[in-house]
């Protein structure tokens, strides 16, 4: 257990936002557009998410939401529709009625097709009437809560009907909200950056990866930088190795027609794994500002040691699930799950060792690996420091020292803990390692906020800091492109692993050759 330290120290760990400073936090009155607000992120992750920013005052007055979407629906059938599924994922326990009108009144529908153009003019035309309506600027941001194929035709439309405002910096101000995945590859990324540069300038972008939202995430760059011990041995002296890992229970659950186009490099690793190893090993930014983050972060990737397309499966192993049982629920095998083809060789799960070519990191490998239907949901990066020299404890009989660990935990149980040697109480030298641990939950007495609240707060404010750039994707995806060739052109290689393992053998071979082992420092809480 770690407590704080506060100058008073009659201070309770809760503390309560100063009204000051959550002023300072709220966005200016604006219109947030949701294209395709008929599926499940707006009702699961958005209006939950923008119910609780309301909640906490930190919805603009005046500012108003629009569902695009094709089906008919009025107003109030969709708010309806809203409530009822905030009895499921609201974030903030049961919902107050009194309070939801409040919100709910705040919430349009607007019907059309993505392809309709009128559906466009009509959207422009209502945007200006309810600003108007209001006494604010028309200012909008637009969310692409769409299927990627439907992407360009909604920023042809936007650009046909001036709303993007491009150019822009005073109100009224248009920005846009991208879901990942970002492109397919290398190419269809590079041609989706031109496609928006062409409607948007790069400052109007917002690619949103849910990860960087989370509290743990931002607090890496604190940890790092903020602590005057970690800076001196965050480099190869003193780290043997670094390893990620993202694991989840569920397998595609009913999503096989997405997962198909997707697969685990494309919806995982090139996105949240990426951004995870980026912020564990990217030099110290010049300043807080966004570009200065965002450029240290591409240096990075750009410094990833190139995968050879001949050797690609000596630092990458390719598995998918079949049949077998997660908390003693059984889970078909990715082959019987709807709409997979029964000769699909898409990967569920991939195990990759990463070699960063600067003077910080030269020989450190980064073990990164994530998966489907795996034991336990959780989310983890532990950086294992060397071994102390043999010359005392060492040396002493029935005495082996393991390695220092520093874990971050993303989720669940959001925290940080450090595992230390101490001697055990008593005669003799009995050396055992234990941990200190910080917990979000326990210091802070309440839960960290949902990502999506933070990152839809910081794009109504236009801080892209948590968010990815052109070249930071571009970046990723020519990293990452010889696995995907590899997938492609060599499916024998695909490794199987039953559900509610741990992934396939080839997963523990590649860091067994060289003499480690996968980790998890609370690998059966879920």
């Amino acid at each position: 257990m770690v407590e704080r330290l506060d100058n008073n120290m009659t201070h309770s760990p809760a503390t309560t936002t100063p009204s000051n400073e959550t002023q300072s936090l709220v966005p200016p009155p604006h219109a947030l557009v949701i294209f395709g607000a008929s599926g499940d992120l707006t009702r699961r992750k958005l209006i939950p998410a923008l119910y609780s920013l309301f909640l906490r005052d930190l919805l603009p007055e005046g500012a108003f939401i629009i569902g695009f979407a094709r089906r008919e629906k009025t107003d109030q059938s969709f708010r309806a529709e809203l409530r009822k599924a905030m009895d499921d994922f609201a974030l903030d326990g049961p919902v107050d009625d009194r309070r939801w009108a409040a919100f709910a009144s705040k919430i349009y529908y607007h019907q059309s097709t993505f392809e309709d153009a009128d559906g466009y003019r009509r959207l422009c035309k209502r945007i200006d009437e309810l600003a108007a309506a209001g006494n604010v600027p028309p200012n909008v941001l637009f969310y692409l809560a769409a299927q990627p194929a439907s992407v360009p035709v909604i920023l042809d439309n936007l650009g046909e009907c001036g709303l993007t405002r491009i150019g822009r910096t005073e109100q009224p101000w248009a920005r846009v909200v991208v879901e990942k995945p970002f492109g397919r590859d290398l190419e269809s990324a590079c041609e989706l950056n031109r496609k928006f540069r062409g409607v948007f300038d790069e400052g109007q972008i917002f690619r949103i990866d849910h990860y960087l939202g989370k509290e743990t995430v931002q607090n890496i760059l604190v940890l790092r930088f903020a602590n005057a011990m970690f800076e001196p041995i965050w480099n190869k002296k003193y780290v043997d190795h670094v390893q990620i890992s993202v694991a989840e229970k569920i397998g595609i659950e009913g999503r096989g027609r997405f997962y198909e186009q997707a697969g685990v490099i494309r919806d995982m690793l090139q996105n949240h794994m990426m951004h995870l190893l980026c912020l564990v090993a990217m030099e110290p930014p010049g300043s807080l500002d966004a570009n200065a983050i965002r450029d240290e972060k591409v240096k990075l990737l750009k410094a990833l040691r190139p995968l050879s397309h001949d050797c690609v499966f000596d630092e990458a192993v390719l598995g998918q699930y079949t049949a077998g049982a997660v908390d003693g629920r059984k889970i078909p095998g990715y082959l019987q799950a709807e709409s997979v083809p029964p000769d699909s060789a898409t990967p569920t799960f991939v195990a990759l060792r990463a070699f960063i070519e600067n003077w910080r990191w030269a020989g450190v490998p980064f073990y990164l690996r994530t998966g489907k239907a795996l034991p336990a949901r959780i989310t983890e990066i532990l950086i294992h420091f060397k071994r102390v020299p043999k010359v005392l404890f060492g040396a002493m009989p029935n005495v082996e020292l393991t390695r220092n660990i520093l874990a971050i935990r993303i989720q669940p149980d959001e925290g940080i803990s450090w595992q230390l040697h101490v001697k055990r109480p008593g005669p003799g030298m009995h050396i055992e390692p234990t941990r200190m641990d910080f917990s979000y939950g326990e210091t802070f007495a309440t839960a960290p906020p949902d990502a999506y609240q933070r990152l839809l707060l910081d794009a109504a404010r236009g801080d892209p800091t948590l968010f990815a750039r052109s070249d930071e994707v571009e970046a990723a995806w020519e990293y990452l492109m010889p696995i995907l060739a590899g997938c492609a052109s060599r499916p024998e290689r695909l490794e199987k692993y039953a559900a509610g393992t741990w992934g396939p053998d080839g997963s523990e071979r590649l860091i067994k050759i060289d003499n480690r082992q996968w980790q998890l420092t609370r690998r059966m809480r879920s």
